[in-house]
C-alpha cells in the first residue's frame, strides 16, 4: 500500500520563520503540520470534554442537549454515495465539479484546467511545485511554491468558461508570501500577506479583483487553516511559544473571534454553520495526526468522534472529515456531518490497511483518494 506524504515544516523552521516576519522572502509559514504543532501551553484553561449521551434528538438523529464540557455523542448513519471513478491516474491529484476538472501530475509540475471544449494549461517553473489546486463553480486556483521556501507563491486564477485569467505573486498589491494558507468561495479568494512588517490576511474579490487587508496577527504570531462556507471565513491563529498555542477563530474583516466552547490552544482546524460550527481538537499533542471532531448547533453542542486532523473540507452543504480505521480490518472512511441530516459515513476504502487523502471539492463534486492494501483508487460523487 502506497502512502500519501503530507508537506512537514520543522517546528524550528516555523520559528525561524515567525521571528523573520518583516523579510519578504522569509514569510511564516503559515501552515504547521501535525508534526509542528506541539502540546498546548495552557492546559490548565483546557475545559474538559467528556462526551455524554443525550436523552433527545431532533428529526435529523441529532441530539437536543450536549454542553461544551459535555457534548452529546452522535452516532454515525451509513450513506454510501454514488462513487464514480476520477479521469485520468490514481498518482496524480484530480478536483472535479460543475462539469470541470483540475488534474495536477504527479510530479507536481503541471496542472491542467479541462471543461467543455476548452481548457487551459499552468506549469511550474523549474524551482517551483504545484502545491494546492481550488475549484468552485466560478473559479478555478492553482498555487506554485518555490522548492527551496525562499521567494512567495503565486497563484493563477481561472475564470471558468471565460478565458480569462490572472495571477497573484509577491509583487501584487497585496502581494503573498510563501507558502501560507489558501481558500476558495463565495466569491472570494484568501490567502496570507505582509503589511508594514505584520503576517495578515489578505481576501480577494474574484469579480473585480481588487484586494483588501484583513486580520494581522500580533507580533510573532501567525496563522493557518482557512475555510470558507456561506457563513463566513474561519482560520486558526497560532503562536511562537513552546509549546505554541492554536485557536481556532472566526475572521471577520480585521477582526477574529474564537470559536466558542472549543477547549484553549488545542483547536486545529474548524469552518463555520449557519447556527454553529464544526471543528477538531488535538487530545494528545504526541500523536497529532489524530483529532476528534466537533460540532455545535445553535446551543447545543456535538461529539462526532475521532478523526484525522488535516481533512477538514466544506462542500455544497455539508462538512467532510477523514477518519483513519480504527481497529484491525477497518476501512478508512469519509464522514460527512450536515446540521439538518446528521452524521453519515459517505465512503469507505477498499480492503485492508488504508489512507485517505484530504477531501477536494469542486462546488457540486466531492473527490477523495484512497491508498489502500486492496488496491488504489481516486474517486468523485455528486453531492447536491
Amino acid at each position: 500500500m502506497r502512502r500519501a506524504v503530507r508537506y512537514v515544516a520543522p517546528a524550528a523552521a516555523l520559528l525561524l520563520a515567525l521571528t523573520a516576519c518583516t523579510q519578504q522572502d522569509d514569510k511564516p509559514n503559515a501552515d504547521p503540520t501535525p508534526a509542528s504543532s506541539p502540546s498546548p501551553s495552557v492546559p490548565a484553561q483546557t475545559p474538559t470534554v467528556t462526551a455524554s449521551p443525550s436523552p433527545s434528538a431532533d428529526p435529523s438523529g441529532l441530539p437536543t442537549g450536549g454542553t461544551a464540557d459535555e457534548p452529546a455523542t452522535v452516532t454515525a448513519g451509513r450513506e454510501l454515495l454514488d462513487w464514480e471513478k476520477a479521469p485520468g491516474a490514481v498518482d496524480s491529484t484530480v478536483t472535479s465539479g460543475g462539469g470541470w476538472t483540475v488534474t495536477v501530475n504527479k510530479a507536481g509540475t503541471e496542472a491542467e484546467v479541462s471543461g467543455p471544449d476548452e481548457g487551459s494549461g499552468v506549469t511550474a517553473g523549474r524551482r517551483e511545485r504545484i502545491s494546492e489546486t481550488l475549484l468552485d463553480d466560478e473559479y478555478a486556483v492553482v498555487v506554485k511554491q518555490d522548492r527551496q521556501e525562499t521567494r512567495p507563491s503565486s497563484a493563477t486564477v481561472v475564470q471558468l468558461g471565460e478565458q480569462n485569467q490572472y495571477t497573484l505573486d509577491g509583487t501584487s498589491d497585496l502581494p503573498t508570501v510563501n507558502g501560507g494558507t489558501w481558500a476558495l468561495g463565495q466569491g472570494h479568494l484568501l490567502h496570507a500577506t505582509v503589511d508594514q512588517g505584520a503576517y495578515c490576511a489578505a481576501s480577494v474579490d474574484l469579480t473585480t479583483q481588487k484586494s483588501t487587508l484583513g486580520w494581522c496577527a500580533p507580533e510573532r504570531q501567525g496563522f493557518n487553516a482557512a475555510h470558507i462556507t456561506p457563513a463566513g471565513d474561519a482560520l486558526t491563529t497560532f503562536d511562537d511559544s513552546r509549546p505554541s498555542c492554536r485557536t481556532v477563530a472566526a475572521l471577520n474583516g480585521a477582526a477574529t473571534e474564537p470559536f466558542p466552547g472549543v477547549p484553549d490552544c488545542t483547536g486545529w482546524e474548524g469552518l463555520l454553520l449557519e447556527d454553529g460550527a464544526v471543528w477538531s481538537v488535538v487530545p494528545k499533542e504526541k500523536q497529532v495526526e489524530s483529532a476528534e471532531y466537533y460540532a455545535r448547533v445553535g446551543e447545543a453542542y456535538l461529539d462526532l468522534g475521532p478523526g484525522t486532523t488535516g481533512t477538514l473540507a466544506w462542500c455544497a452543504n455539508s462538512a467532510y472529515f477523514v477518519r483513519d480505521p480504527q481497529r484491525d480490518g477497518d476501512p478508512a472512511s469519509l464522514m460527512r456531518f450536515n446540521a439538518k441530516t446528521g452524521l453519515d459515513v459517505v465512503y469507505e476504502s477498499p480492503g485492508g490497511r488504508a489512507f485517505l487523502t484530504e477531501p477536494r471539492c469542486g462546488g457540486d463534486t466531492v473527490t477523495v483518494t484512497a491508498f489502500a492494501e486492496g488496491g488504489d483508487e481516486q474517486v468523485s460523487a455528486s453531492v447536491r
